[in-house]
């Protein structure tokens, strides 16, 4: 669904069929996945719940929903067909919020929610309930026919959202919920070992794998031993590549084997390469998913991949032209085209017209004291690597070398206070 695409009404929803791209059925809609939050803020949806044809209830996160239209779900075709199983801090928008009963925040009357509405919030990916249809019982002791219906904003009654006490996990997480990856890996670790496996077993997938890339690596490996096989497979998918190798070395070879074959096949081979290499080297610190456009792409469709969301700022500063085959190791990697260049030049500008051939890429065999020269010589935020044959392999971010040249103990600094936002109990 298109930014500024109208409320959906989750009721609408229940039953509809769910579709690959290529138009082939794969399930249908059984309810939906949602995360309350402290106050009166919208709950946050977090995917779906779809019986697949097998009737296995698998869960479909958000993200990977590409459209919700005329009566129909279209996904990007990754399904995980692990069995859906729910979280404690998730609810079923159709069988637990449904049916409820509440109070209207401005007079305390009592309603029964009828439905909810979700929305796309603008130019991002992620999904929220902001409406509440709900109807009227009582009135002055008598009972109405049906009762007064009306649509009211979440925060126009009470009785869903978590209070601010408490020291569920629950309560923890929808507090936690607003924190950058890094500033919530940073109060994970300052919690007790009890507390932060329940905090990270209450995280949905993909924010857990952007909270471990942040983790020291003995928190990692704690929590990543602590969950089911399945579902570490699933957090190590949703991680970089490259910090997914980083913590799959942690583990003893048989750990590490079994993981492996649980990740998709794709996902799993993208981390074996990398653990291939030295850990300080380039091919060792690259990511296997840099921005790849192929010589006959414009400038629009470079702008296009740069503002994808989920990109950190280091990959967006650049594309990285190459013959097909456009994933890595590509075709013969031709150039770099930066980010401000892209600004500077019409549109329908082809990228090969415009690519940067002079910069020297990074042997996947480059050790990191190089590779910081080489960034620093350039004023690059990121840098190609490149094999014997010409192709490229990946990309090694600023980012990346920096967590090799701070001491080991870097994280341990506090420097957002936000252990103050911890209450650490057992």
């Amino acid at each position: 669904m298109a930014p500024g695409a109208p409320r959906i009404f989750v009721s609408h929803l229940a039953g509809v069929p769910v579709f690959d791209p290529n138009g082939d059925q794969v399930g249908r809609v059984r309810d939906l996945v949602a995360m309350l939050r402290v106050g009166r803020r919208p709950p946050r949806l977090l995917g779906l719940v779809v019986e697949v044809l097998s009737r296995r209830r698998i869960f479909l996160p958000m993200t990977r929903v590409t459209g919700i239209e005329s009566g129909q779900v279209i996904t990007t075709g990754v399904l995980n067909v692990r069995r859906f199983e729910q979280r404690p801090t998730e609810r079923l928008v159709l069988g637990e919020l449904l049916d409820r009963r509440v109070r209207l925040a401005d007079s305390g009357e009592e309603v029964t929610v009828l439905d909810v509405a979700i929305r796309q919030l603008p130019a991002r990916r992620d999904w929220e309930i902001d409406k509440v249809y709900v109807r009227r019982g009582r009135k002055g002791g008598a009972l109405r026919r049906r009762g007064e219906a009306l649509t009211v904003e979440w925060s126009a009654v009470t009785g869903f959202s978590l209070e601010e006490e408490g020291q569920g996990a629950e309560s923890l997480v929808a507090t936690f919920e607003r924190l950058r990856p890094a500033d919530l890996a940073n109060a994970l670790h300052h919690l007790t070992p009890k507390r932060r496996v329940e905090v990270a077993a209450a995280l949905d997938d993909d924010r857990l794998a952007d909270v471990m890339e942040e983790l020291p690596g003995d928190d990692q490996v704690e929590i990543l031993g602590k969950l089911e096989e399945e579902r570490a497979a699933d957090v190590l998918e949703a991680m970089d590549p490259d910090d997914a190798a980083d913590l799959l070395s942690e583990l003893p070879e048989g750990d590490k084997e079994r993981l492996l074959t649980l990740m998709r096949p794709d996902d799993a081979a993208d981390v074996r390469r990398l653990m291939a290499y030295e850990e300080r080297t380039a091919g060792g610190l690259m990511t296997t998913d840099p921005i790849v456009l192929r010589p006959d792409a414009t400038v629009a469709d470079a702008l296009a991949r740069v503002r994808q969301q989920d990109l950190s700022p280091s990959l967006a500063a650049q594309v990285y032209v190459c013959r097909p085959p456009d994933e890595t190791p590509t075709g013969r990697y031709l150039g770099t085209v930066h980010f401000q260049r892209l600004l500077r030049d019409p549109p329908y500008t082809l990228v090969s017209s415009i690519v940067d051939s002079d910069l020297p890429p990074l042997d996947p065999e480059t050790p990191l004291s190089a590779i910081t020269s080489f960034l620093a010589a350039y004023n690059m935020v990121s840098a190609p690597v490149v094999d014997d044959s010409g192709s490229l392999l990946g990309a090694v971010t600023v980012d990346d070398v920096l967590d090799h040249l701070l001491p080991e103990d870097w994280r341990e600094t506090d420097y957002r206070g936000t252990e103050e936002a911890v209450a650490g109990g057992e």
